[in-house]
């Protein structure tokens, strides 16, 4: 049996195909607190590099001409995670402001009995999305019992 060669593994930035990057770009830098780091403005060529602190954690591609489609293989949602608990609440006033979709209502629980947490929404395009903490989510009831609440949202 061949073995991986592969010494360090972890996500670089995560791309993300959108319908309209007008749109797009001010909901994730609004929301995340993203920098653009370089845009491409060609009429058919529409791009968005996002970070902070210098480091590319997001691309945005002009590329599709329909939302979201939770029913094809691919993408089930991208997730974030902040320091605290206080912090998912903040992002969800903002989201709320912004009149985004929420799958449950506030903060919720991954699991019952688990103190890690937070807000499930959707981008503009319908893309699922996650803020959580590691802890202090427990003061409510987990949407999907023992069932992970971000696999089933």
């Amino acid at each position: 049996m061949e073995t991986n060669t592969i010494k360090a593994l972890q996500t670089g930035h995560v791309g993300l195909n959108v319908t309209d990057l007008d749109q797009s770009l001010p909901f994730y830098v609004r929301v995340f607190g993203l920098d653009v780091q370089a845009e491409g403005q060609e009429p058919d060529r529409r791009w968005a590099f996002l970070g902070r602190d210098g480091q590319l954690l997001l691309t945005l591609w002009q590329q599709s001409d329909a939302p979201f489609a939770t029913g094809s293989a691919g993408l089930h949602h991208l997730s974030f995670q902040v320091e605290s608990i206080e912090e998912v609440r903040a992002a969800e006033w903002v989201l709320r402001e912004l009149g985004a979709e929420f799958a449950y209502d506030g903060v919720v629980p991954h699991g019952e009995g688990v103190s890690s947490g937070g807000i499930f929404f959707t981008d503009p395009d319908g893309i699922r999305l996650e803020i959580y903490a590691p802890t202090g989510a427990d003061t409510a009831a987990a949407p999907s019992g023992s069932a992970p609440t971000c696999g089933f949202f």
